[in-house]
């Protein structure tokens, strides 16, 4: 797994300045004031940095901005990052000073110079998650290397407060790499190796194999992954942190490796970002990872269908019609729509054997929410005002997009079949919210339930405020903030 920049804290010793090399950073407020570190700087090189200060540049630079001082004479330094950020800086500001180094860190080894911030672990976590790269498969991958070192007035304080951010940041690189992973070195057998692998940080997991799933009758499920020769698995991860007996928070997610459609069959343009398919699953893990990572006070269990979504001579054909493990028949009109045939077993399963306190999906599910609400947030359905509003109160404190949607019973019988049960698309109009109305069957009465479909911030194309390009590991921060409101027991 990619690992973490190395991140550590220490008193301040300005007198270590002048001999760093690497990058040193200084964080400057609105009023140019200079702190001790700044003006050891300032004097080591000449005033330049009061000149950058006093310039129209910083003047227009808005908080968390960085602008560098390259080569700084006086200093053995390569370069001076100059970040703009209030003493009293808020959660985002102080994230976003963070991953403005983080994205020009490079390899060099970074001093930051930051007495009497009140935010130096929200800095760190920012540089963290804006400090990563997936290049594990290139012929020659550049070594990790360089570490960051925070001069602070309260270095324990600071250390304290960083680690469960930190934690979240670990769950959130899991989940970048699981999504930037391609199929032939993702399959479904690999995924779920990897997820056995974090029994080494206390989490209970159990893998079932398609003999078991067939005995559980979850016949939707199997029915997506049986035109591929990658098996079809269940992987149920269980963090017991709470109180025995309390029922745990259940978080299920659709873990197609590959998406070809089936029968059927996407447009070729494009198709390679099928690799992303499984970045509900993704999130699942980070998520049960940063829980983990942090002991979290809380039960949560996490359960992910992987298949593989493939064309063949066994493949689910159009207009077959599949028993759920619920008991309810589905007639397939599109093999496309795969994704609610892995989760509303998986879903269903879930509640039979665990009787969840709550249970959140989710799925890269429709192209149709990415239509509806681009990449900017995720569409967010449930049946449960109290837990669907607390989701989204974490969502908006971790900066991760998430926007309700309507659901409502002229959606569901677009749903209607006249020779099954249900039909598993219900046509072009709204359809993520018919895509939800279709896992609301598999929801039983009085279990509180959240879909979330991040079709459209799973993987994006440029790079947002605290990831590269690519995977962002969106879900994680929210989820775990979710646990820790509204789960977790002082």
């Amino acid at each position: 797994m990619t690992a973490l920049t190395p991140i550590s804290f220490a008193e301040t010793d300005i007198e270590k300045i002048a001999a760093h090399t690497g990058r040193v950073a200084v964080f400057i407020d609105p009023e140019g004031r200079l702190d001790a570190g700044a003006r050891r700087v300032n004097k080591l090189t000449k005033g330049a940095l009061a000149r950058l200060v006093e310039g129209q540049g910083f003047a227009k630079s808005k908080p968390g901005d960085a602008q560098t001082l390259a080569y700084p004479t006086g200093m053995a330094a390569d370069a001076v990052d100059v970040v703009h950020l209030p003493r009293k800086a808020s959660v985002d500001d102080a994230r976003k000073a963070g991953a403005s180094l983080g994205k020009i860190r490079g390899e060099a080894d970074l001093l930051a110079l930051a007495a009497g911030m009140n935010r130096v672990g929200q800095v760190a976590y920012g540089l963290a998650m804006r400090d990563y790269r997936f290049d594990d498969l290139k012929s020659a991958p550049k070594e990790r290397k360089g570490e960051a070192v925070f001069m602070c007035s309260k270095p324990e304080e600071a250390r304290a407060a960083s680690a469960p951010l930190l934690a979240v940041a670990e769950g959130a690189f899991m989940t970048r790499d699981l999504v930037s992973a391609p199929a032939n070195v993702l399959t479904t057998t690999a995924f779920a190796d990897q997820l056995v692998e974090m029994e080494e940080l206390g989490l209970k997991v159990q893998v079932l194999d398609e003999k078991e799933l067939a005995k559980l009758e979850m016949r939707t499920l199997l029915s997506v992954g049986q035109g591929s020769d990658s098996p079809s698995k269940v992987v149920v991860m269980e963090w017991n942190g709470g109180a025995k007996g309390d029922a745990p928070l259940a978080l299920i997610g659709k873990g197609v490796v590959f998406d070809t459609g089936g029968i059927s069959l996407k447009p070729a343009g494009g198709m390679e970002d099928m690799t992303m398919d499984m970045g509900g699953a993704g999130v699942v893990a980070g998520t049960m990872r940063a829980l983990a990572r942090r002991k979290a006070k809380a039960n949560v269990v996490g359960l992910v269908g992987l298949v593989e979504n493939m064309p063949s001579g066994t493949a689910i054909r159009p207009g077959d019609v599949i028993k759920s493990m619920k008991g309810d028949t589905i007639e397939v009109i599109n093999t496309d729509a795969e994704g609610r045939l892995v989760l509303c077993d998986v879903m269903w399963y879930a509640q039979e054997r665990f009787k969840p306190s709550g249970m959140i999906d989710l799925a890269t599910l429709t192209g149709a929410i990415i239509i509806g609400l681009g990449h900017e947030n995720a569409g967010v359905f449930s049946n449960d005002d109290t837990l669907c509003n607390a989701f989204l109160k974490a969502a908006s404190a971790e900066g991760e997009g998430a926007w309700r949607m309507p659901l409502g019973q002229g959606y569901d019988d677009q749903l209607k079949s006249q020779i099954a049960d249900m039909k598993n698309i219900g046509g072009r109009p709204a359809g993520s919210i018919t895509a939800a109305q279709f896992l609301l069957r598999f929801v039983k009465d009085g279990t509180p339930w959240v879909h979330l479909d991040i079709a459209g911030v799973a993987s994006v194309k440029s790079d947002t405020m605290l990831s590269p390009k690519g995977a962002t590991g969106w879900g994680v921060a929210a989820l775990n903030r979710l646990v820790s409101d509204m789960f977790e027991k002082a």
